[in-house]
């Protein structure tokens, strides 16, 4: 039992977060960005741009590679310009295996 327990505090927690990001974040290609990113953290999810002129992602992970995302999306690609980044955790997604682009709100 105890090696069982063991394993299953090292495989870490899965975990999911809503950000939406504010500032000059459209037409900057700050959906790529993200999904370079969400790839090279291992990261499932998706973004995609608001109506609002924000963007939104959802993406999932362990608790570091969210932490690495959120950096990321505050750093934003070389033209933009990103003023706030707003996050919310919410529940989990099972089953998801990819991060994609979406282009519908």
């Amino acid at each position: 039992m105890k090696e069982l327990e063991e394993w299953v505090a090292s495989q870490g927690k899965l975990l999911r977060m809503r950000a939406t990001v504010s500032g000059k974040v459209q037409g900057v290609g700050f959906r790529y960005f993200a999904s370079i990113a969400a790839h090279k953290l291992n990261v499932t999810g998706w973004v995609r741009n608001l109506r609002d002129g924000s963007v939104q992602v959802e993406a999932q992970g362990s608790q570091q590679a969210l932490f690495a995302m959120y950096e990321k999306l505050c750093e934003g690609p070389e033209w933009s310009r990103v003023m706030h980044v707003d996050v919310t955790n919410i529940p989990v997604l099972r089953g998801e295996r990819t991060f994609r682009v979406e282009y519908d709100e």
